[in-house]
């Protein structure tokens, strides 16, 4: 979607697992057809680094985002930094960023912005996940 195009809303469902208690693994599924994929999140905590590391794929893009970033100070935020390609396809590399937001136990938000070669953050993206028990 283009910066002046109208908001898309999709439906789908993410299962998040512990890897040894050290790693998180997110596996999501999105949309349908042509905006239908499959997607996986590794998050973990470097304390060598002091900094929280993972990744992000898609099947329904090439890009293998690495994750790098900070909790704040509330603990209610989590912003993960990466860089990839600009979603126009000319070629040009940008800084992006993920911000999960940890609204309550039953309720998170993934926040997504892109820094733009005039150095200004624009989001793209906002995603709501709700805790389904059964």
């Amino acid at each position: 979607m283009g910066p002046n195009e109208p908001p898309m809303t999709t439906e789908g469902s993410e299962t998040v697992r512990s890897l040894g208690g050290l790693w998180t693994l997110g596996e999501g599924t999105m949309g349908e057809g042509d905006c239908g994929g499959v997607s996986i999140m590794t998050l973990g905590y470097n304390p060598q680094l002091k900094r929280f590391v993972g990744s992000f794929v898609a099947s329904v893009m090439t890009h293998f985002w690495p994750y790098e970033g900070t909790l704040d100070a509330d603990r209610k935020i989590l912003a993960l930094d990466s860089s990839g390609p600009c979603f126009s396809g000319d070629g040009t590399i940008l800084k992006y960023q993920d911000r999960i937001e940890f609204i309550d136990d039953d309720h998170r938000t993934l926040t997504a912005f892109q820094q733009l070669p005039s150095g200004e953050w624009r989001q793209f993206m906002t995603t709501h996940y709700y805790r389904v028990v059964g």
